[in-house]
């Protein structure tokens, strides 16, 4: 379903200086505001007739650290792929100094809505950021779209962002006693404590992970003929 540019029109007539920024990228139309301005332009995506965005579709959250940095870079394939983790450098495979690192200015969390209007037949993407990387607070939608309640325990379990004004906000998939959040970009992957139960003591216990990161190798890249051909086909047309 592609977006009309009558409601591009119409977003950029009704909100002004709230639209910090509007994107089109895979027929996907995206907009992003502050945090503080979510709800009121939410509420009138929800309740103006030009807009009547009636259906919130997702709600998660992202991390945005290291966003864009890619972990390996090639231009030679191999025609059965690569094996998952070429080196122990990237997001989820490093040690603590070495860290992904967050650049200076840069915005590290944000949550993102997908919404849907049956009646004008349209999808948007609405994406605000939390203004402080050190405790993430946006503000909670439940109040505009009741639906929202799962999914955000669902981000603040996963990524630690703490929706403002929820009725219940509390882990969702991991454990009551789970350290961290693990879709966090500097969650190691192994995690930070591992849980067993305990036969003697009778009860659950929480110990230091004892699993040790194990790093894949990528498959050899190896000249193909094939490849050479077609570069000299190439050389010979131009």
């Amino acid at each position: 379903m592609s977006e009309s540019p009558v409601l591009i029109d119409a977003l950029k007539s009704r909100f002004g200086d709230q639209l910090l920024s509007t994107t089109v990228c895979c027929n996907q139309f995206t907009i992003e505001v502050a945090a503080d301005q979510a709800l009121d332009v939410l509420r009138a995506l929800r309740d103006e007739s030009g807009f009547r965005f009636t259906q919130m579709i997702d709600l998660c959250g992202v991390d945005y650290l290291s966003y864009g940095i890619s972990e390996w870079e090639t231009e030679a394939v191999t025609d059965t792929g690569f094996s998952r983790g070429v080196d122990g450098e990237g997001p989820g495979r490093f040690d603590w100094a070495g860290r992904p690192q967050q650049s200076p200015g840069a915005r590290r969390y944000a949550a993102v809505v997908h919404l849907l209007s049956i009646e004008l037949n349209q999808r948007l993407r609405v994406r605000y950021f939390a203004p402080d990387d050190a405790l993430p607070i946006v503000p909670s939608l439940v109040e505009i779209w009741n639906s929202a309640n799962w999914f955000e325990r669902e981000a603040f379990d996963l990524f630690g962002i703490v929706f403002e004004g929820h009725p219940d906000l509390r882990r969702l998939l991991t454990d009551y006693g789970f350290i961290g959040h693990p879709f966090r970009k500097d969650f190691p992957l192994i995690g930070n404590v591992e849980v067993r139960y305990d036969p003697d003591k009778g009860r659950v216990v929480y110990e230091p992970v004892t699993i040790e990161p194990r790093v894949g190798v990528p498959r050899v890249v190896r000249e193909d003929s094939r490849y050479l051909q077609a570069q000299n086909e190439l050389a010979q047309k131009g």
